[in-house]
C-alpha cells in the first residue's frame, strides 16, 4: 500500500459563481463521505447541486479544494451566514445575533486514506483567513448532527471531533440549533437530523 504525502497533492480556491466548475466532483464526494457514520446519509447528485448553488450566489463564498492528481480527495466550504439558507439563519436570528457579523463554515470532507495529514487544521486556518479577509465578521460557527451514543450504526471505534474543534478554539453552544432533513443510508424517507453549533470568536 503506497504512502500518501502532503506534498504531493495540490490546491485550489475557488469562490462564488466559480464553484459550478466542480458540481458534480464537489457532489460526489460529498456524498462518499456522508455515507458515513454520523451522518448516514444517503445522497443524490441533483440534491446536491441544488444545496451547492446557495454558494455558487454568494460572492463571499469559499471553496478550499484538496487535489490528488486530477482526482479531488478533499473539501472545505464557508460563506457568510446572511448568504445562508433560512433554516440556518433562524437559530441565529432568534438569539439576537447580527448576521452580518458571522460567517459559515459548511463541509469539511476528505477521502479516508487522506486523513492525518494535518489537513483538517489547514481547513479551519484557510476557512478563518478567508473570513478575516474582509475585517466584517467576528464570528465563525458550523453544525454538526447529533446521534444518540447508542445509534446501531455508530462504529465500534467512532471518535468523535469534538476534541479537535475545542482545541481550534470553538465551543459547543447548545442554544443554537436547527433540524435538517435528509435520508439515512439505505432509506427512502427523509427524516428531521438535529444539529447543534459551534461558534468561535475571530476578534
Amino acid at each position: 500500500m503506497s504512502v500518501i504525502a502532503y506534498s504531493s497533492l495540490t490546491f485550489r480556491r475557488l469562490t462564488g459563481p466559480a464553484f459550478r466548475t466542480v458540481f458534480d466532483d464537489l457532489a460526489a464526494l460529498r456524498i462518499a463521505v456522508f455515507r458515513d457514520y454520523p451522518y448516514l446519509y444517503e445522497g443524490s447528485v441533483a440534491y446536491e447541486k441544488s444545496y451547492l448553488e446557495t454558494y455558487a450566489r454568494s460572492e463571499r463564498s469559499l471553496l478550499f479544494a484538496v487535489y490528488d492528481g486530477t482526482h479531488l480527495v478533499g473539501a472545505t466550504t464557508a460563506l457568510p451566514l446572511r448568504d445562508e439558507t433560512d433554516e440556518v439563519q433562524a437559530p441565529f436570528l432568534k438569539a439576537g445575533y447580527n448576521l452580518d457579523s458571522i460567517i459559515y463554515f459548511g463541509e469539511s470532507i476528505l477521502l479516508p486514506a487522506y486523513r492525518g495529514l494535518g489537513l483538517g487544521h489547514r481547513f479551519f486556518d484557510e476557512r478563518e483567513a478567508h473570513a478575516r479577509h474582509f475585517g466584517q465578521y467576528k464570528t465563525a460557527c458550523f453544525c454538526a448532527v447529533q446521534r444518540p451514543d447508542n445509534h446501531p450504526l455508530r462504529p465500534l471505534i467512532y471518535q468523535p471531533l469534538d476534541a479537535f474543534w475545542i482545541g481550534r478554539g470553538y465551543q459547543r453552544d447548545t442554544s443554537l440549533q436547527s433540524s435538517f432533513v435528509w435520508p439515512d443510508r439505505n432509506e427512502i424517507i427523509e427524516t428531521a437530523k438535529p444539529m447543534v453549533y459551534w461558534t468561535r470568536s475571530l476578534d
